[in-house]
């Protein structure tokens, strides 16, 4: 399985963000640049998924490319969102926490951490910004505001590469099994 890189996607969003021939770049370019930020996390988080499950070594298996696809874009967020509303002492605070508690047994000692917490609201952000330009004609972006996702996107990369192993295996294992 020839999995898409997240660092090619981020390159090819600063290469739209910045025309060769100078100028100011088009929106479609400043849109796709967007969209390319989202993907970039997203693809990431469902490739380190698959990996800590199935395992990288058999990436060309069709168990991996289940788990692979099996992950969506609203699972995603809405663990995000969950993970959002999580003290970051790890304290699970009831006025934050409208959530079933079928999920509480599952958070790690001491909450997840705050690479976890920064991925969660980048994740969130960017789908946002991703849906404003993939699915807005109104909407228009500048170039500020592509650097800007670009930027969040690269930390969130960061954020999920340098996350504690438990919180980031807990965080993993939440996104592919929903608890009954």
């Amino acid at each position: 399985m020839a999995l898409l890189n997240p660092d090619h996607l981020l390159d090819q969003a600063l290469r739209l963000i910045t025309p060769p021939g100078g100028g100011a770049p088009r929106q479609a370019d400043l849109r796709r640049a967007i969209s390319n930020a989202y993907y970039a996390v997203f693809h990431a988080v469902v490739t380190e998924a698959a990996d800590d499950l199935i395992g990288r070594t058999h990436r060309t298996q069709p168990r991996y490319t289940m788990v692979y696809r099996s992950i969506d874009h609203r699972s995603l967020r809405s663990l995000c969102e969950l993970v959002e509303r999580i003290d970051k002492s790890g304290k699970k605070n009831p006025k934050k926490l409208e959530v079933s508690s079928r999920y509480l047994p599952y958070v790690p000692k001491g909450g997840f951490g705050p690479d976890l917490l920064a991925l969660a609201a980048a994740v969130v952000e960017l789908q946002e910004k991703r849906h404003l330009a993939d699915y807005d004609p109104s909407y228009r972006v500048s170039t500020s505001d592509a650097k800007a996702a670009v930027a969040t996107s690269q930390d969130a990369l960061s954020r999920l590469r340098n996350a504690g192993r438990t919180a980031r295996r807990v965080f993993l294992a939440l996104l592919i099994f929903s608890p009954r």
